[in-house]
């Protein structure tokens, strides 16, 4: 070593020696304690420790520059050179030369024993050095310390005992240190780790801004961000170190603890790999003298902390996923915070940890209350990535500092709300996002923060801070009840329309969103509310206009959103729809004296807009409307003055005439379309459910069916018309389409009404027949023409064919039949007879529902009242045409006649029999029928008949010449051809072919003509 000794490093070890020579143990407790600290507290933390060191010794702004030199690794920073003070502090395990503060274990430079066994420090004032193998040969001369050194296997205490050493740093800087690294260090290995650490230490330590190793370099630039400082602020802020001689750099504190102003900043730090950004915020002040009590100093601890967050190329925070404590240098202590605490904590010895205490509990209180500034430094939207999230924490300070964090934040003002800033304890955000929802309602919810926070990215960090959070259905009841301009209240249903949009449960929450009304009202809830994009002036209407019921949305708070929250679309006829109930109240309400004026003009106006036709809504006919003398009377109950039906009621008839003056103001199509009548009026009900719609004899029409009508079209008030006047009301029903159809409609209540009560001339009209009706000539007479078209005649009864449809049809039949004053055809008569007999087999008429004639018209066209009905043809020739009546050629028709008419059969009356002088011949040997059957296509029948030269029935009465009978299923004839047909035809039961055959059988080539 030099003989230079500026440090009086030889009264130093003398020291150090008489100590261990006055008491061994202490040897060994020095011994384990140095080898404590750098195999445990100061492992891993070499670059850690010269870079403190260098940031002690700053000045300003200090360099570190780390280099490897034959295998020794060298550390040169700038700043202050060592002092003597500095070089006890390095010979000392339990002394610092930063007096006064609570970091006072300066005991941080045994992390270069992991690394070197001979380390030195040179300075501009001179250097020193520290050797294991000349601390050896020292304790050697002591023979009680050499044996401690044996029992330790030749281990002592290298940084105990410090000799002067004359070197000098590099040029430009004040002090390096120099390690000759030991045989297994890997010094390669050891620079590249050094570079992973230089970003971290260059935040921490604010003393340095730049950092070399080998030949990287890192810089540490930073940009103010806040205001500059007042005067009383402008005192340099001290290093970042442990608690003591920079307290006494500060003003003199005059109350127990003190906080300066803090500073925020942008800080850069470029390196090899790129840009490194931060955010920081920095503040300082001292403690009580409570703490300064309780660690045994004098002077009030001085204390500094800085939060730091990463940032991207655009200012926008990178939140930290995990961290570790900075004291300023890291610690063990493990952080799950978004930003960088570095601070000025007291440490155990180890300088793993934050030592716990009073002073601790201080400096990380006032850290937490700078934590708001830091945020604030933050954009608006980024601010929530700064709030810690929840979840366990990652050690006893990391606990502490969230919860220390959280209730600084819950208080501070930081939040965006609307312009200014609200604290998080007294705030609520929406639970939707949605554009400028939150702005527009922050007049009603002022407490309510900016809409952007109500993105689901924010929602972890609220809900961290208690923020509570308004749901759409809590949303609906805070602003029930409010009063605001209609305008709002679209704006506020714009702002809702994406959320309405795209989540069904919005809509069942937004269920009683307040909506304003036409009228001035607001009702809870969209639902039953009608959007109407009508005219300026009927909107101006309706909300001038006392409606009852009406709940049609103002104009200016219109929006599609409401028809998805239950709003009907607005079109004119839904209002009019609206209007029912009040409608149909109208006279009762202005007969009680209330004005009804106003829904009257509403009304019209609706029907004229929405193209309501007469009969679309029957409910309209209720409209009190004035009539020409000055009376409310119902809309159905009045005519349009000069109408042509008035010409056709009755003098006393309920119909009343409109006022003048109101049919002058609407069009006469509005005034039908609610019901005022100009022509007959239409019943009509597509799902009827019994006779319950006022019309003259109703339910004896429903009773006339076999079946209840499926619907009900019919025209009312056909009872208040004159006898004289159903020509002209018959015309008046043929004009109008609607009237025209009720007329046709099969089966229904118009026609068969008219059919049975209207007059023409003099009779019903079921008592006439069409002209074209010939078939019925002398049953009906031709109907007068009376100047309506025939359809509609034949549409209220007149005849058009013969047909009968129930008992009363039958007598009234049966009565003409019997009249002789009527000349019938015979043709006639046997239809009519015919006609009788079919209604009775297809159960039309029930024969003891009938009630039989005073007489019936038989063949010979006479009338009597005692005949039979034949039932076979043969009959005839032995009984006369005036005893019999007939249903035509169809004979099964004769017993279904006779039941109704109460008469016998022709069979039963007459018991004849052939006489027995014919000669039985088989129909195949007659050449002349099997001819005619060949010729008309039919099979010769089995069997025969009995032929007679004169064919005579014996009968009670005598003796009855007959050209054919059927006796026992066996035919007898004559040998004629008019004989042999009509027992061929009865035979092959073709009897409506006898005339053919007849002519067949007489002359075949007939056939060929």
């Amino acid at each position: 070593m030099s003989g230079l000794d500026p440090f009086d490093t030889a009264a130093l070890r003398a020291a150090v020696l008489s100590a261990w020579t006055a008491s061994p143990t202490r040897f060994r407790e020095d011994a384990n304690a140095e080898e404590d600290l750098y195999l445990g507290g100061y492992r891993d933390r070499l670059l850690v420790e010269l870079a403190q060191n260098a940031a002690d010794a700053a000045e300003g702004s200090g360099v570190l520059r780390v280099s490897l030199v034959d295998n020794e690794l060298r550390a040169a920073n700038t700043g202050r050179p060592l002092d003597a003070a500095g070089v006890a502090a390095l010979a000392s395990l339990r002394a610092s030369a930063k007096a006064g503060g609570v970091g006072q274990f300066g005991v941080g430079f045994a992390a270069v024993l992991a690394v070197t066994d001979a380390p030195r420090v040179v300075s501009v004032g001179g250097g020193v050095a520290f050797s294991a193998d000349d601390t050896r040969g020292a304790v050697a001369e002591i023979p009680a310390l050499a044996a401690r050194v044996a029992e330790r296997a030749g281990r002592v205490p290298v940084l105990r005992l410090v000799w002067a050493v004359d070197e000098t740093p590099p040029s430009g800087f004040a002090t390096e240190v120099r390690l000759p690294l030991r045989a297994d260090v890997d010094g390669a290995a050891l620079l590249a780790g050094f570079a992973e650490q230089a970003v971290d230490l260059l935040l921490a330590l604010p003393g340095l801004h730049r950092i070399e190793i080998d030949d990287a370099v890192w810089e540490r630039a930073e940009e103010p961000i806040q205001p500059a400082a007042t005067a009383e602020q402008s005192t340099p802020a001290p290093a970042l170190d442990e608690f003591g001689s920079a307290a006494q750099r500060l003003p003199a504190p005059t109350t127990d603890g003190i906080r300066q102003p803090g500073e925020g900043a942008r800080v850069e730090i470029r390196g090899p790999e790129g840009v490194s950004a931060w955010l920081v915020y920095r503040v300082e002040g001292t403690l009580g003298q409570d703490i300064a009590d309780t660690l045994g100093v004098e002077a009030r601890p001085h204390w500094t902390a800085c939060w730091a967050v990463p940032v991207d190329s655009d200012g926008i925070p990178r939140p930290q996923a995990a961290d570790v404590l900075h004291a300023p240098t890291p610690t063990d202590d493990r952080l799950s915070l978004p930003a960088r605490l570095v601070a000025t904590l007291p440490i155990e010895p180890t300088r793993r940890r934050v030592r716990p205490g009073p002073a601790a509990d201080a400096v990380l209180a006032e850290a937490a209350k700078a934590y708001p500034d830091l945020v604030r430094l933050v954009d608006d939207e980024w601010r929530t990535t700064l709030v810690p999230q929840a979840g366990f924490p990652l050690s006893e300070v990391d606990d502490r500092l969230r919860e220390l964090l959280l209730a600084e934040l819950r208080q501070a003002e930081w939040l965006p709300a609307k312009g200014k800033y609200r604290a998080p304890a007294r705030s609520n955000v929406l639970d939707v996002e949605a554009e400028g929802l939150a702005e527009l309602l922050s007049d009603v919810l002022p407490d309510l923060l900016d809409g952007a926070l109500s993105a689901q990215k924010h929602a972890a960090s609220l809900a961290a801070l208690d923020v509570p959070r308004i749901r759409l259905a809590e949303l609906v009841e805070l602003i029930t009840g409010i009063t605001r301009p209609p305008t709002w209240w679209r704006d506020l249903y714009t702002a809702l329309a994406p959320i309405v949009d795209t989540d069904p449960g919005a809509r069942a929450e937004l269920g009683g969103l307040p909506v304003p009304l036409a009228d001035g009202r607001t009702l809870p809830g969209p639902r039953g509310t009608v959007l109407l994009d009508g005219a300026a002036d009927l909107l101006d209407l309706l909300a001038h206009t006392e409606v009852g019921a009406l709940r049609v949305v103002h104009a200016d708070a219109a929006h599609p959103v409401l028809e998805k929250l239950g709003a009907h679309v607005g079109v004119p006829i839904d209002v009019l729809d609206g209007l029912q109930e009040t409608v149909e109240s109208s006279l009762d309400d202005a007969e009680s004296g209330v004005d009804t004026s106003g829904l009257v003009s509403v009304v019209l106006r609706l029907v004229r807009d929405s193209g309501v036709r007469a009969g679309d809504k029957p409910w309209l006919g209720a409209l009190a409307l004035p009539d020409s003398v000055g009376d409310w009377r119902r809309a159905d109950e009045l005519a349009l003055p000069g109408s042509p039906l008035l010409d056709v009621l009755d003098e006393d008839s309920p119909v009343g005439v409109l006022s003048a003056d109101l049919a002058a103001q609407w069009p006469e199509s509005v005034l039908i379309a609610l019901g005022v009548l100009d022509a007959f009026a239409l019943v009509v009900d597509e799902n009827p459910t019994g006779p319950d719609h006022d019309l003259a004899d109703e339910a004896d029409w429903w009773d006339a069916s076999p079946d209840p009508p499926s619907r009900v079209i019919a025209v009312r008030d056909l009872d208040l018309v004159t006898e004289d006047a159903w020509p002209r009301a018959l015309a008046l029903l043929a004009s109008e389409p609607d009237t025209w159809r009720a007329l046709h409609e099969a089966g229904g209540y118009t026609g068969w009404w008219i059919s049975r009560h209207a007059v023409i001339g003099g009779a019903s009209p079921g008592e006439w027949r069409m002209p074209e009706a010939r078939e019925l000539a002398g049953l009906y007479d031709e109907v007068p023409d009376i100047g309506v078209d025939p359809r509609v005649l034949a549409a209220i009864g007149v005849r058009t064919e013969l047909t009968i449809d129930s008992p009363e049809d039958a007598e009234e039949l049966l009565g003409r039949l019997g009249d002789l004053d009527r000349a019938v055809n015979p043709g006639t008569v046997l239809r009519a007879h015919a006609a009788l007999a079919e209604a009775v087999v297809d159960e039309v008429l029930e024969p003891a529902d009938v009630r039989p004639p005073a007489g019936v018209r038989t063949l010979a066209g006479t009338v009597k009242d005692e005949c039979s009905v034949l039932d076979a043809p043969w009959l005839l020739a032995v009984v006369g045409e005036d005893s019999v009546i007939s249903a035509g050629p169809d004979f099964a028709l004769a017993e279904a006649l006779a039941d109704l008419l109460d008469l016998p059969l022709a069979s039963e009356e007459v018991g004849g029999e052939p006489a027995p002088a014919g000669e039985f011949v088989p129909w195949a040997d007659l050449g002349a029928v099997a001819a005619a059957c060949d010729l008309l296509g039919v099979d010769v029948p089995e069997g025969g008949a009995m032929v007679h030269d004169k064919l005579v029935i014996q009968c009670a009465d005598g003796d009855h010449p007959a050209p054919w009978w059927v006796h026992d299923g066996i035919a007898h004839c004559e040998d004629t051809p008019q004989a042999l047909a009509r027992a061929l035809a009865w035979t092959t039961d073709r009897w409506l072919d006898r005339h053919t055959l007849a002519e067949l059988i007489e002359d075949p080539a007939n056939h060929l003509i």
